[in-house]
């Protein structure tokens, strides 16, 4: 690889964030380093990961407002960095090698909730199967672990960000944590049936559940973030050519009688895979089996089904371990219609 004037700069920032990281860690250090801080430190060096790339993890979990609103920030000082960053970042990113180690799983409300729910412990490598990367595929879960609500770091980088802000879960230890003791102004630790709350409130607003993976997180599963088209960095990322989104695995399915035209599904789309014409068309390419449309559906003519294209679907069963489930295994209700 040559080593051009922007990439040599990108280094360079880079290496002066890494710089930044160690100074921080040192002041935390004299102040009395914060326990979750040793206990991530102590997981990544128990999974072999090398130093340089704990201080990945430190800036991301510490400095998370900061780190996604360089890419997508619109007020102030972040607005500012992500001009002067961002065409830089687009000559060297590739796309797909930064999908490998940061991507998110669509999730039904349905598996969303069994990711929070769920009644036994977990400690699975996800089947590329289900998640088509080499890298960021450890599902772990505790049946008794944390969880916290977070303060959206995408929605807080916009100049108008859709509410409420404390969307994202952080899902167990050490990341549910850190978030708590770095963050204590925008975490707070919830109950699980909190989480579900947020969850299927998220889906009535016509959000998208991800889980998201990355190699920083210990190769980890950590946070169900739920996803308004407008101000998700991710999914403005999938738009412009990174395809760190993954398909649930389902695609939307048309029921012609029950189909009134009524459009409400091509509104709510936050993928613009629905096209009415008299009857709502589902554009199965561009469709990731999020649910939105079938929640948002008043004459339950929408469901989700398999499709055999896609991954296989991420469902953590009753006895704790990651299924591929069937066709019609996840019922999303459709609004008023929500059973227990």
């Amino acid at each position: 690889m040559r080593w051009t004037r922007g990439r040599r700069w990108v280094a360079g920032f880079a290496a002066g964030l890494g710089l930044v990281a160690a100074g921080l860690m040192v002041t935390e250090g004299r102040l009395g380093l914060l326990p979750s801080t040793r206990r991530m430190w102590r997981e990544a060096r128990a999974k072999g990961q090398p130093w340089w790339l704990f201080f990945h993890t430190y800036v991301y979990g510490r400095f998370s407002y900061a780190y996604i609103g360089t890419a997508i920030g619109e007020r102030g000082l972040l607005a500012r960095v992500k001009r002067a960053l961002s065409p830089l970042a687009l000559r060297v990113a590739n796309g797909r090698g930064w999908a490998n180690e940061y991507h998110g799983k669509v999730l039904p409300t349905a598996a969303a909730r069994r990711l929070v729910e769920v009644r036994e412990d977990v400690a699975e490598v996800v089947p590329e199967q289900i998640i088509p990367f080499q890298s960021a595929r450890d599902l772990v879960l505790s049946a008794s672990g944390p969880v916290v609500a977070f303060d959206c770091p995408c929605r807080s980088a916009r100049a108008e960000p859709c509410l409420p802000m404390d969307v994202c879960l952080v899902v167990g230890d050490p990341f549910a944590s850190f978030a708590l003791e770095h963050h204590p102004g925008r975490a707070r630790e919830i109950s699980r049936q909190e989480a579900v709350e947020i969850l299927e409130a998220e889906a009535d607003r016509g959000h998208v559940h991800h889980a998201f993976l990355k190699h920083a997180m210990l190769d980890r599963f950590y946070a169900i973030c739920n996803c308004c088209s407008c101000c998700c960095g991710a999914m403005w990322a999938q738009r412009n050519g990174t395809p760190m989104l993954v398909s649930s695995g389902y695609v939307a399915q048309v029921d012609a009688q029950g189909c009134v035209g009524c459009r409400l599904c091509a509104e709510r789309c936050p993928f613009d895979a629905v096209t009415v014409a008299g009857l709502a068309h589902i554009d199965a390419e561009r469709c990731m089996g999020c649910g939105v449309c079938v929640r948002a559906c008043p004459h339950g003519a929408l469901a989700l089904v398999r499709d055999a294209s896609k991954p296989a679907p991420l469902i953590v069963g009753g006895d704790g371990a990651p299924t591929e489930g069937l066709a019609g295994e996840l019922q999303e209700a459709p609004m008023g219609r929500r059973s227990g």
